[in-house]
């Protein structure tokens, strides 16, 4: 996991809209199976959480982007604030208890 204040992404960046209160972008490849659980655990979440969004990008598409934030798995989930700034990063199967604690940190650093 990064600190606070990591890179900003746009939604030109990401290829959708920001979260009104905070993102989880989570990088994929086809035959990943991890990523499909990782997939239902962020709509699970998106779906608790009012004001977040769920983007999910193919890295084998976007090869450029993930050699710019360094992914070198996938899944690779990015936690970003409301204005775009990644507060959190992990690699592999996220816990759902662990992402809904991130997303409490995106939200406060939206705040600040």
């Amino acid at each position: 996991m990064a600190d606070r204040g990591g890179p900003v992404l746009t939604a030109d960046d990401i290829g959708a809209e920001l979260g009104e209160r905070a993102t989880l972008v989570q990088f994929s490849t086809a035959f990943c199976q991890p990523c499909r659980a990782t997939r239902r655990v962020l709509a699970e979440v998106t779906a608790m959480v009012p004001g977040v969004r769920h983007v999910e990008i193919d890295a084998e598409s976007r090869l450029e982007l993930v050699r710019e934030l360094g992914v070198l798995r996938t899944p690779t989930v990015l936690v970003l604030d409301a204005a775009g700034t990644i507060v959190r990063r992990a690699a592999g199967l996220p816990r759902k208890a662990d992402v809904i604690a991130a997303l409490g940190l995106a939200v406060d650093n939206g705040r600040s």
